[in-house]
């Protein structure tokens, strides 16, 4: 791999050199150089900013500003970024700052994604995790000698701490701020030394989260909140079937309505434009529009899923394949056989699609919560005839994403886009989707169906596996395609599955990916894991139960290559008092506890659930224990967070998640037809971290996969039933 800090700083960025990656930048000489003797300023030494790199900016006022190259959505990205180079650094915590990078893939990439900008993939710690320490410990060694020098003394004397850099034996100091001048004119050096774990001061510890204060008192900046001189905000009618397009439209009710300023068609359908959200609404709710349908998608969810049961009776692209498996399972004692169904799911995030977009005299202009950067900037510069380098992204806060922000395909990026050309740049406009917009026209987890068949012998050792998939592909056809896509099998389709750590000799998965089924798919949050890790935990919860085996004691069984995740497994296990009676429930109520192990970003999870479950079928997760290694806990309250999260979220999707269609119409439209976990549902949750000096893998996602399977296990355990589809449903479960 490259070296971990390929970004050229800004100076050598505005001169166009590609030279030292760690250059240094003098703003404040730069602006007095340029207004020339005789101009405005002359005489005035402006406050130089010391910025080491593209990642760190140190003003005379001591404020220290971290750059973060990718997006803060709620994740905590913007804490842990910071943490990581202010430890390095030893700066004074409350001095820290974060602000988003700009769309800028030569200094921001992200370095698992090679020459492309982004966050995603829960890579947002794991591939800045040297970046970013490398960033601060230069800072530091800057600073230090520029104190040397200032006090003539060596360098290896001087200590930094908490912002303030020292010289014990001369009593002398000096803040950052007052160094800054100086550090700015040091050499940056060409290696540095990183802290040992034991020398962290914040990295493990419980640093306030750098987003907290402005988004409690609001100067936080989402994209709802831009207002630009003469902006337009657009609301646009979407064709009500996938692929749908408009055949003829009458707009002289929606431009009757006070405030309307344009109607216009564009390629997704029509935008009504007006000063606010609320007169394009109603400037929307106005028009009459007739949509050609010949082309459209029209088939309903439970014609999809027939399609894919009837699929799944042969043989699809061979994902995985080790042993024989028809001669494993042929000559088994006993053979297992499941399938399972999961529905299409909406991302449904707290803030809806928007963005905002202007054209100008030196190209395009795009404020959102940009989670696609490289991806959207050559989207626009190819909509607009531009260079990428002419399309300036500014990214905000994202109120949440799993996954919908980070569109393969840029479309509401594009949309808004395209409403701008078709105004002919006459005003900046703000896209805006309303509930129903993200609900309906949106992105969508894909429906999948799984068949499994497992092979036991006399003894009740699984000798064989087979696992057979179903759904759709969100890479083919992509631009990840190339990347992601080998001999037809889309790796993201089969995580989970194909990489089953358990130690079973003769094992296949093979997938099928219909091209034909027109509902457009995306990443949602743990992507192909939060349908594989259902069908294997559940699954294996049959197997045990078939071959007469604690559910746990098989796991470890067979986890017997897999220290780590047998390790988090005893974990969960131990903390949850596996293996002791629950205490019984009220009359009627029948209690069962189960568990899942699930690998996902490279961080293993385990959790263990206890549900109570009615005589009438209403079901209750009373406690979530869940054990994760995710390597270095950069912040540990944030990962206690994110589990945490992920469970309410996981569990919103087991308890009442899905998303059908009818003659191919999405039939939810908001909260009341896809209700998202109520508070009164969360259970309680327990998180315990594996100490570790590991470099940091993914958190934002991996709490969510082993949920579903863990609470399906512990019905089961409580009521004899195994679930085979999702979401749960009460009639499932009665008694």
């Amino acid at each position: 791999m490259a070296t971990t800090i390929e970004n050229i700083s800004r100076r050598r960025f505005l001169q166009g050199g590609a030279g030292l990656t760690l250059g240094f930048c003098l703003p404040g000489i730069a602006a007095a150089a340029a207004a020339g003797p005789g101009k405005a300023g002359e005489g005035v030494v402006a406050p130089v900013t010391f910025e080491p790199n593209a990642f760190l900016r140190i003003g005379a006022d001591n404020s220290v500003t971290v750059i973060s190259k990718h997006l803060e959505m709620g994740q905590g990205t913007y804490t842990g970024l910071a943490t990581m180079l202010a430890e390095e650094l030893d700066a004074d915590w409350a001095q820290v700052r974060v602000e988003g990078a700009a769309a800028d893939a030569k200094r921001y990439n992200n370095l698992f994604w090679g020459a492309a900008q982004g966050t995603g993939g829960s890579t947002a710690m794991a591939n800045s995790w040297e970046q970013m320490r490398k960033a601060g410990a230069a800072g530091r060694a800057m600073l230090v000698a520029a104190a040397a020098k200032r006090w003539q003394v060596p360098a290896g004397e001087i200590t930094v701490e908490r912002g303030v850099v020292r010289h014990a034996a001369s009593k002398r100091t000096a803040t950052f701020g007052e160094l800054a001048e100086a550090a700015a004119r040091e050499t940056v050096p060409a290696d540095v030394v990183l802290k040992s774990p034991d020398q962290f001061k914040l990295i493990g510890k419980q640093a306030r989260r750098k987003d907290t204060h402005a988004k409690v008192n609001g100067t936080a900046q989402f994209t709802q909140d831009v207002q630009l001189p003469g902006m337009l905000v657009a609301v646009v009618a979407h064709p009500p079937r996938f692929g749908g397009k408009v055949k003829s439209f009458d707009a002289s009710a929606a431009r009757a309505v006070k405030g309307v300023v344009e109607v216009v068609q564009i390629p997704q359908g029509v935008a009504v434009l007006a000063r606010d959200t609320w007169t394009a609404k109603k400037g929307r709710d106005a028009l009459r529009v007739e949509w050609d349908d010949s082309a459209a998608f029209k088939l309903g969810s439970d014609e999809i899923l027939a399609r894919y049961r009837e699929m799944a009776k042969k043989p699809g692209l061979t994902a995985k394949k080790q042993g024989d498996t028809d001669a494993a399972l042929a000559g088994a004692a006993k053979v297992v056989s499941a399938s399972y169904d999961f529905p299409y799911l909406a991302h449904a995030a707290m803030e809806p699609m928007n963005c905002v977009v202007q054209l100008t005299a030196a190209g395009c202009e795009v404020w959102n919560g940009e989670q696609l950067h490289t991806g959207d900037q050559y989207a626009l510069a190819g909509l607009f005839g531009l260079k990428p380098e002419q399309v300036v992204i500014h990214m905000l806060y994202a109120g949440g994403s799993f996954g919908r922000r980070a569109c393969k395909d840029s479309d509401y990026v594009l949309e808004a886009a395209h409403i701008v050309k078709a105004m002919q740049a006459k005003a900046p406009v703000k896209l805006v989707w309303l509930r129903e917009d993200d609900m309906r026209a949106g992105y969508y987890r894909p429906a999948f169906h799984h068949a499994l068949q497992a092979g036991l012998d006399a003894q009740g050792n699984v000798v064989g596996w087979t696992h057979r998939l179903v759904g759709q592909s969100i890479l083919i056809g992509s631009p990840f395609e190339k990347m992601l896509v080998k001999d037809g099998i889309d790796g993201v389709s089969v995580e989970g599955a194909a990489n089953l750590p358990y130690a079973i000799p003769n094992l296949t998965v093979d997938l099928h990916t219909p091209t034909d089924i027109g509902v457009p798919v995306l990443w949602w949050r743990s992507v192909g894991s939060s349908h594989t890790a259902f069908s294997t935990e559940a699954f294996l919860d049959e197997v045990a139960a078939a071959a007469g085996k604690d559910p746990l004691a098989l796991r470890l069984e067979l986890l017997k290559d897999h220290p780590k995740y047998a390790a988090v497994l005893r974990l969960a296990a131990d903390k949850a008092g596996w293996g002791q009676p629950l205490k019984p429930g009220k009359a009627g109520e029948r209690r069962g506890r189960g568990v899942a192990v699930h690998e996902s970003f490279n961080s293993v999870v385990a959790q263990v659930a206890e549900v109570t479950v009615s005589k009438s079928g209403d079901l209750r997760v009373d406690r979530m224990v869940c054990a994760v290694d995710c390597g270095t806990a950069i912040n540990p309250d944030n990962i206690r967070s994110q589990v945490e999260g992920g469970v309410g979220f996981a569990l919103s999707a087991v308890l009442h998640g899905e998303i059908t269609l009818k003659d191919g119409i999405v039939e939810q439209g908001n909260f009341d037809g896809y209700p998202p976990l109520r508070i009164g549902e969360m259970p309680r949750v327990e998180v315990h971290i594996v100490p570790s000096t590991a470099a940091p893998t993914g958190i934002g996602e991996p709490g969510v996969p082993p949920v579903a399977p863990a609470v399906a296990n512990a019905i089961a355990a409580a009521t004899g039933k195994r679930l085979h589809r999702l979401p749960i449903r009460s009639t499932d479960l009665a008694a």
